[in-house]
């Protein structure tokens, strides 16, 4: 089952940024794995969860303004 913000192309390119990001610090240092990596990864999977969540908001002015500060 898909949902209306999986069709978005901006949504797609935050998921690869995701699993980018999750390759290369797997690469980084073990001693910044609570620091460095972890930031990291939680920002990477925010970009797509914010996304997710604004697309699903019922009025388009307050979709619209989401979409275009994360675009921006």
């Amino acid at each position: 089952m898909f949902y209306s913000f999986e069709k978005l192309n901006v949504w797609m390119i935050s998921r690869d940024i995701a699993v980018a990001t999750y390759k290369t610090t797997l690469k980084f240092r073990a001693d910044e794995k609570f620091g460095l990596i972890s930031q990291l990864r939680r920002v990477s999977i925010s970009i797509a969860s914010n996304i997710a969540e604004g697309s699903s908001r019922k009025y388009k002015k307050i979709r619209t303004g989401t979409i275009h500060h994360v675009s921006a």
